[in-house]
């Protein structure tokens, strides 16, 4: 490809993915092959203009997410921390001690019955247990650290 300010020809003007409207500011942003206003590039969930706040920004399920979104909606990874599969991003999901899970996988490790929302639920070595198969006093004295107590809240949908 040539580039056209070299040959003296001034460059086309670019359509902003965000509005439509057409690039003629002196910086511009180039993200998810498109292009965009400065102003533009957005934060689905928290608004932030995402050219001020890094160089990175996320793509999961149409939306286009900020660094600090993606991993309170998805986690570090996108995936469910029980089973591992990725999390849709429309998909309504379960938080403990920073994993997200999806509704099916946040389950007590013993009955497996799926715990909801205003449920109590102890955290133990990232393994999630029910109010009634709390682990016992002798797992407590086997150098585990001590149990975390915890309320489910409501499901959250993203953003």
């Amino acid at each position: 490809m040539v580039n056209s300010q070299a040959s003296g020809v001034p460059p086309a003007p670019r359509s902003c993915a965000g509005c439509g409207g057409k690039i003629a500011d002196r910086f511009l942003l180039f993200s998810m092959e498109r292009y965009w206003h400065t102003r533009c590039l957005k934060c689905s969930c928290c608004q932030a203009q995402l050219g001020d706040i890094g160089t990175t920004c996320y793509s999961k399920g149409g939306m286009i997410l900020c660094r600090s979104d993606y991993i309170r909606l998805f986690g570090h990874s996108g995936a469910c921390s029980a089973c591992g599969q990725s999390i849709p991003a429309n998909e309504m999901v379960m938080r403990a001690q920073g994993n997200v899970y999806h509704l099916k996988c946040f389950s007590c490790a013993t009955c497996r019955n799926r715990l909801m929302p205003g449920d109590r639920f102890h955290y133990v070595n990232g393994t999630i247990f029910c109010e009634h198969d709390r682990p016992g006093t002798a797992l407590l004295n086997s150098h585990l650290p001590p149990l975390q107590s915890s309320s489910v809240l409501t499901d959250q949908k993203v953003c």
